[in-house]
């Protein structure tokens, strides 16, 4: 097998089972560092956002003009890029419509709650608890699909612009562990089971990458690839504005979340130039 698809598969790999290292965190600690969440949250969604407008889209626009026989930065070229640009933020839009919100962690906004400790006081509550992260599982399943193949496809692209994005993802996917592990945990009294769930949820990443490669890769060509790209950018902003920023803004005051985002765009431009030399 070609090196580079196993590369890019392992470094999928990696950042879906970051669910794993929430999970486990969410066993060991009870009260989550407010001010520290922020400020990744932020680093994360500085960073997504940075890939997704100075690297992701221009090699979507390039991908889209030499695809089309349009020449580059072109109303044809540029116009396709935007096209396929929203759809990924549209794509996202309707996976999180299709989840029911009190099953959804992307719309849990608060940290503490994600990781609040409720322990269930009845049978009825420990099933609703265990229904919950169920629930969570699935949806988080879901949602790593298409950003499992977003990672694969650009880390095959430029494995170092794709790296970057898989660990800005694989942070996003800490605080989803959490999500699915704690309710599990708390109705079972299982880390086994507790784990096993939030990391299964997280193999969703390799999954979605094999299977949409699999399915993609004899029909792949610049304008294909360039339509991925765009929508790929239009996913991690989406990520980024929906779940990332708000999570971040709730969980600590002040303008962490803002130094966090910038620093993440700062790190990403420094990297960026630095492996230009």
């Amino acid at each position: 097998m070609d090196a580079a698809l196993i590369t890019a598969f392992l470094v999928t790999l990696g950042a879906g089972l970051a669910t794993g290292i929430g999970s486990t965190i969410a066993f060991f600690t009870h009260h989550t560092n407010r001010a520290f969440f922020a400020a990744s949250m932020g680093f994360s969604a500085g960073v997504m956002i940075y890939l997704s407008f100075v690297e992701i889209l221009p090699k979507a626009d390039a991908r889209l003009a030499s695809g089309s026989e349009t020449t580059l930065n072109s109303p044809e070229s540029s116009g396709l890029t935007a096209a396929f640009f929203i759809a990924g933020m549209l794509l996202m839009a309707l996976i999180d419509n299709l989840v029911p919100s009190s099953s959804n962690p992307h719309e849990n906004t608060d940290v503490e709650l994600i990781g609040e400790d409720r322990r269930p006081q009845f049978q009825a509550e420990t099933s609703k608890m265990m229904r919950m992260g169920i629930f969570m599982a699935l949806a988080i399943a879901i949602h790593n699909l298409p950003e499992g193949l977003a990672t694969f496809m650009l880390v095959l692209e430029d494995p170092k612009v794709g790296i970057a994005l898989a660990i800005a993802v694989a942070m996003h996917n800490i605080p989803e562990g959490i999500a699915v592990s704690v309710p599990i945990y708390q109705a079972t009294g299982s880390r086994l089971k507790a784990f096993r769930l939030s990391f299964l949820s997280g193999l969703a990443e390799p999954i979605g990458a094999a299977v949409g490669y699999l399915v993609l890769a004899q029909f792949l060509s610049d304008f294909l690839l360039g339509a991925i790209f765009a929508m790929v950018a239009g996913v991690m902003v989406f990520l980024s504005i929906d779940t990332l920023l708000p999570t971040a803004r709730n969980s600590a005051r002040g303008h962490l979340t803002v130094y966090g985002f910038i620093a993440g765009m700062a790190v990403m431009a420094t990297s960026l130039v630095l492996l230009k030399l």
